[in-house]
């Protein structure tokens, strides 16, 4: 059986599952490796010759012999590569490029803060009370800008599912995780419920290992000192 063109390094991540979305969604094949951080496999040299930054996800297109880092780059190469989940009018392709890039300059790196000082630095005696509020508060600020966009539509933009839907939602969706509140915001919601009830969608958050803390679908408690020692090196001591 012949391989197929995408080869997928990833890990449990937000960023991790976006490209595993894109190709269930799509009914591509792929073949995954799940990198462990617990054992730096993201700072090996083979793979940082894969991708210099040494984060996840990371692709290998067998295809076009090259390789593609950074997981909003990823979605782009595969919906053009596959023609899907991006639209081909000019006006549409431009205004899911600009959720996409909402979702990779902003939700993504003020919850992922969020996340960390919460989640990895004060269990590993790094408690940041004024870093803790900025980054939940500016999350909740973007949560609410989701919120408006989504009045009266169905997906983020072009007024179909794309490949920005696919981004934002592993990340806005973790609100728990990132002890942000959605309260009052009934847009977002309505689209969390929309994008819950796809199995494709569903089955990618199990690949790699499902987090469901991550999507406050279970007790956290158990969760959370793995994830806090998982990334105790990312700790950086005073």
């Amino acid at each position: 059986m012949p391989q197929p063109d995408i080869h997928l390094y990833t890990a449990a991540t937000m960023n991790g599952y976006k490209p595993v979305i894109f190709l269930e969604e799509a009914g591509v094949p792929y073949d995954l490796t799940v990198v462990d951080f617990s054992k730096q496999e993201q700072k090996a040299p083979a793979y940082l010759k894969l991708n210099p930054n040494g984060k996840i996800p990371t692709i290998v297109d067998r295809a076009e012999d090259r390789a593609i880092f950074e997981s909003g780059a990823i979605l782009w190469h595969l919906a053009e590569k596959y023609g899907q989940f991006l639209p081909g009018d000019a006006l549409d392709r431009s205004e899911v490029m600009q959720w996409l890039f909402f979702q990779v300059g902003h939700v993504g790196p003020m919850m992922g803060q969020a996340m960390y000082f919460q989640r990895i630095a004060a269990p590993n005696g790094h408690e940041e009370p004024f870093s803790i509020r900025r980054y939940v508060d500016e999350s909740r600020r973007l949560l609410e800008v989701l919120d408006t966009r989504l009045e009266g539509r169905e997906w983020l933009a072009a007024d179909q599912y794309t490949i920005a839907d696919m981004a934002t939602y592993p990340w806005a969706r973790a609100f728990v995780w990132a002890r942000v509140s959605v309260e009052g915001l009934p847009h977002l919601q309505a689209w969390f419920d929309r994008l819950d009830a796809r199995p494709a969608v569903q089955k990618a958050l199990t690949i790699p290992r499902a987090q469901p803390a991550f999507w406050g679908q279970s007790d956290e408690t158990a969760f959370l000192e793995e994830n806090a020692a998982r990334f105790a090196s990312d700790v950086k001591p005073t």
